[in-house]
């Protein structure tokens, strides 16, 4: 009866153990947890867990010896160096049955062993060679190998010295704890070959998403490394949130899967980015297109210069050195005038009122068009142009214009393409683009118009709108709303939902701190010098006293030192100039 007891608590002990194991998510502690427990369970001192890799060898992951205080792999933090071991010989091809545990996982049979110095059939030379090393006397070994469902060998679990539970000598592994050690690791093969596929998925997602982000980088010149740099400062801030013991974010702290959504968050904060035109994106004059319109406008500069010396050459009569002089000072103000547009072009200044004038009023110079500019156009600019003019060529045109077919209408449906459920509030320019001549060259500041600046910002509700469509595990439902909210401000006057501190999340903020301090730093955009660090903490400093960013985390990013050292990481060393904090944590 007793025995009877006994069996049946070791079988109940095997179901605790089953379902403790399929609970387990870390890899690092299930593997650690199958060891432990196949020890405990035949009181062995000691064990090693192999898994097969894809070129059939066996890799040490986790190693026990408690009379040696050894304790490697695993959640230890200690990396084990042991070299793998070849199931195959590398030259002849040959199955290794002369070592213990490739045998176990060629054969898929367990082998107990009483004494390893006294067996033949395997070579314990290594064994032998370690027990010389430290004194140590290796005797029992049970070794099993570790199916999966499918009848694979994934693993080898290798136990050490069996000991009495009450003298503590070494002795062989008992005939009758062998099936339990066979079923404790028909139960563990499974649960970490569960483990190893959601492991490989999830390092697939992760690709995938590291590939898009790369990709989206990769689009454009100008934005290159941002999708990569945004996650890895967000990182940084939240794990010294999560490490403050006072303050607002004493109480602030991320589970394991949180990490991973704000991990995935990071990434694909910018995914809506493969849907805005390169050329808006890398937009670096005013005039720019898919190509730069200057050369256009000068052409026409050009076509009026020649004719100002053929209206010359026609006038006949007169006083010749004047007119010659006339001509020069006319040729002179086109270069002049056209210089001034060029300058225009560059974006590099604020276009005041006068300046604006001095366009339109350039623009207001004729020039003389004489061929047909209907042909060789597509279906849709010829929409655009509407009906055709009755005048005859050759015609008189401003040198600089704001036609209609400049103005490029939105698509069928599109301002209705966001549904009401995803909460934006936006304001739609009239047009989809505008590319009028003078309207681009009066952009008061940097190139962007209104329209493509809408373009633009529009990446982020779709980077709402495809995350919210995708079917996220419970674990990562927040993705969508860390993404989603980089560009929100806490006072609510932010994009696309205006939503105010309170509605957002600490990750959210956190983000939308890194996105701004990347973008500022960044040395990689056309429109724009990159920032020192005092300079874009000065307009952080800025934003924090609007109430665009959270006061609460720029503090945390400037007293932790963490601008300092993403710079010594990211920034270029001239970049990086001494800055006083105390200055930027002024009060409201």
């Amino acid at each position: 009866m007793a025995a009877r007891t006994e069996q049946d608590q070791s079988f109940a002990r095997l179901i605790q153990i089953g379902i403790a194991l399929s609970a387990e998510r870390n890899h690092a502690r299930l593997m650690e947890r199958i060891l432990i427990e196949a020890k405990d369970m035949c009181n062995a001192d000691g064990g090693t867990l192999y898994l097969r890799t894809d070129d059939d060898r066996l890799k040490f992951e986790i190693m026990r010896t408690d009379s040696l205080d050894i304790a490697l792999g695993g959640t230890t933090g200690k990396e084990l160096t042991f070299p793998s071991i070849a199931m195959y010989n590398d030259k002849t091809g040959d199955p290794n049955h002369r070592n213990v545990a490739t045998y176990a996982a060629l054969t898929g049979e367990s082998v107990n062993i009483a004494d390893a110095y006294e067996t033949e059939d395997f070579d314990f030379s290594g064994t032998k060679k370690f027990d010389q090393g430290t004194g140590y006397r290796s005797k029992s070994f049970l070794t099993v190998p570790m199916k999966n469902h499918e009848g694979d060998v994934i693993g080898v679990l290798q136990l050490l010295n069996a000991q009495d539970p009450e003298t503590g000598e070494v002795i062989p592994f008992p005939s009758d704890i062998q099936p339990l050690i066979e079923a404790l690791t028909s139960q563990a093969a499974v649960a970490l070959d569960n483990q190893l596929l959601l492991q490989a998925q999830k390092e697939l997602l992760d690709s995938f998403i590291e590939l898009i982000a790369s990709a989206i980088d990769a689009k454009s010149p100008y934005t290159g490394g941002h999708c990569q740099r945004v996650p890895e400062l967000t990182n940084m801030l939240a794990k010294t949130a999560c490490s403050s013991t006072d303050g607002p974010f004493k109480d602030f702290d991320l589970t394991e899967d949180q990490w991973y959504e704000l991990h995935i968050a990071g990434w694909l904060h910018d995914c809506g980015k493969v849907t805005t035109p390169e050329y808006v994106v890398d937009k670096a004059t005013k005039l720019e297109t898919i190509y730069n319109r200057i050369h256009e406008i000068r052409t026409r500069f050009e076509v009026i210069k020649r004719d100002a010396v053929i209206d010359h050459l026609k006038a006949g009569g007169g006083d010749e050195k004047k007119l010659d002089q006339e001509l020069k000072d006319r040729l002179a103000q086109i270069d002049d005038d056209f210089e001034f547009i060029a300058k225009c072009n560059i974006g590099g200044e604020f276009m005041g009122p006068e300046l604006i004038e001095r366009v339109k009023q350039i623009a207001s110079i004729r020039w003389q068009r004489t061929i047909d500019d209907r042909l060789g156009i597509s279906q849709n600019e010829m929409k655009r142009k509407g009906k055709p003019s009755k005048s005859k060529l050759p015609v008189s045109e401003p040198l600089l214009g704001d036609r209609a077919d400049h103005l490029i209408p939105y698509d069928e449906g599109e301002k209705n393409r966001y549904d009401e459920s995803f909460g934006f509030r936006l304001d739609f320019p009239e047009h989809k683009y505008n590319q009028g001549e003078v309207y681009n060259l009066s952009i008061a500041r940097g190139t962007l118009t209104a329209e493509e600046r809408f373009k633009i910002n529009d990446h982020i509700m779709q980077t709402i709108s495809m995350l919210e469509q995708l079917p996220f595990p419970k674990h990562l439902a927040r993705v969508p709303e860390y993404a989603g909210a980089h560009h929100e401000k806490m006072d609510g006057t932010g994009y696309p939902r205006r939503i105010k501190k309170n509605d957002m999340s600490i990750p959210a903020r956190i983000m939308a701190i890194a996105d701004i301090f990347e973008a500022l730093t960044a040395a990689d955009r056309p429109y724009k010098p990159p920032k020192t660090l005092n300079e874009s903490l000065r307009i952080m400093s800025s934003m924090k006293k609007d109430h665009h960013i959270d006061g609460d985390l720029f503090e945390l990013f400037l007293r932790s030192g963490i601008y300092m050292e993403y710079a010594k990481k990211f920034l270029k060393p001239d970049q990086i100039d001494e800055v006083d904090i105390e200055k930027y944590l002024d009060g409201d």
